[in-house]
């Protein structure tokens, strides 16, 4: 009987959807975050009579932050620990967004975002692979697509906080950015309960602090459900700890996830990441400034983006509910498709109506995308190089999230608001055909067997 079968065989309960909830704060806060700042701009350009590539490099710097915060993330919490990364991280990110609130002078401003970015980089690639190590097979993909739903929540508050704080009040866009930073102290205080990842202890050796975990969380579910444990399958794929992978820095991490064994794996991730985030980000970067442009006023484009943000709810939760029926690849592929479809009918349209509701129908089924890819990653990766393969993937996304914004910003000129959408469709396509040739089927298999090749070719 192994402490990760014991762990594996436990119903979702009470102390599970703690868990989820208290993750799940910090992806709202993180989503919270990078929302606001596409409602940040219009007041930023007034105030400091910035050009269009100015502001596109305001709309860059928060997920430039990200690349660096996620990769540190996912070193780090190989080496130290999931829990302790996800503390600092969070700290770190509220500061700075206090910073960038009382910012002097548009430099400072810039690189206040980009530090708070780092932060939130951090804090949004160690909660997905640190709660999938806590939660059984076959309610995974619902668990983690679920978490990442949270983000659609920062979105939708960070768009009431564009329409109702923002227009409303003098240095209201200052006024914002202390919002989304000051609730940060109150989970942080709350995140001082959480154990860490007994898979992550028993790859250091801490064998005992894992028992203790896996006990007292089997004493909480007991205790919620009222019923007796059930019994501990006899044929297990988890397993215990490997002593002999190695050492996780940039280059062994690189070298492994490059490897014959894992080349795939990255590359689809990888490119996966690429896609959704380019997209993403150059659509919700955007489109409050774009609406503004084609003559609708500041106001009625916040109000706009509200629906358009409202959209995201049910896009994040019917694909954490598909998941586990259609496999993650399945859903992202589709989810996908329904991207390229909605993005290509946005980039038709010409009335304000019409793009609010293309838009939203967008928004649907990008944010539906990425509970898949939340899901997704943590699984392919071993323990190991968990949270090292999946912060090093969202970082690869960042890429994609930093040319965005200053692409469109750019182009938008010459290629017009048909032109951008009609670029993210391309986009979208091309990860279409990458996941459906070579994504890997992970619904209801156990962490362990999913990298086990993966482990066994880390240990030769």
């Amino acid at each position: 009987m192994t402490l990760l079968a014991r762990l594996d065989r436990l119903p979702l309960s009470r102390p599970h959807y703690l868990l989820l909830l208290i993750g799940g704060l910090g992806y709202t806060f993180d989503g919270m975050d990078s929302a606001v700042v596409a409602f940040l701009l219009p007041s930023a350009q007034d105030a400091w009579s910035l050009s269009n590539g100015q502001l596109g490099l305001i709309g860059s710097a928060t997920p430039f932050g990200f690349l660096f915060g996620a990769t540190a993330a996912g070193l780090l919490g190989d080496r130290i620990g999931r829990r302790r990364v996800m503390m600092y991280a969070l700290g770190f990110y509220a500061i700075f967004s206090v910073v960038a609130a009382f910012a002097p002078s548009y430099e400072v401003f810039l690189v206040s975002r980009v530090l708070a970015g780092a932060g939130a980089g951090a804090e949004s690639a160690i909660i997905a692979p640190f709660l999938s190590e806590f939660v059984p097979a076959k309610r995974r993909g619902w668990f983690i697509g679920a978490l990442a739903g949270f983000f659609s929540f920062g979105f939708v508050l960070a768009a009431l906080i564009g329409r109702f704080v923002v227009p409303t009040m003098d240095d209201g866009w200052r006024v914002a950015q202390l919002i989304t930073a000051l609730p940060i102290l109150m989970l942080l205080w709350w995140r001082r309960s959480l154990p860490e990842s007994p898979r992550f202890l028993l790859q250091q050796g801490k064998e005992a602090e894992a028992e203790a975990v896996v006990s007292d969380l089997e004493r909480r579910v007991r205790q919620a459900t009222g019923q007796p444990l059930p019994p501990v399958p006899e044929t297990s794929a988890a397993v215990s700890r490997q002593p002999d992978t190695p050492k996780v820095n940039l280059l062994s991490a690189l070298r492994f996830l490059w490897s014959p064994v894992m080349a795939r794996r990255t590359a689809v991730i990888w490119l996966i990441w690429f896609v959704i985030t380019f997209s993403y980000y150059g659509f919700f970067s955007w489109i409050p400034t774009l609406l503004v442009q084609r003559g609708i006023t500041v106001t009625k484009s916040f109000e706009f983006s509200i629906i358009i943000y409202l959209a995201q709810v049910p896009g994040y939760f019917s694909a954490a509910w598909l998941s586990e029926r259609l496999d993650r690849k399945n859903t992202i592929a589709i989810y996908l498709a329904g991207s390229a479809v909605s993005a290509f009918w946005l980039s038709q349209m010409d009335s304000p109506a019409a793009i609010t509701l293309a838009g939203a129908v967008l928004s649907f089924f990008l944010n539906g995308t990425y509970a898949g890819v939340y899901s997704y990653t943590p699984e392919v990766f071993p323990t190991w190089i968990r949270a090292t393969g999946t912060g090093l993937s969202s970082a690869f996304g960042r890429v994609g999230s930093i040319l965005a914004p200053t692409i469109i910003g750019v182009s938008a000129a010459s290629l017009g608001f048909a032109g951008v959408f009609g670029l993210t469709t391309a986009v979208l396509v091309a990860g279409v055909i990458c996941v459906v040739v070579f994504g890997l089927a992970t619904a209801g298999r156990s962490l362990e067997e999913l990298t086990e090749p993966a482990d066994k070719e880390a240990t030769k």
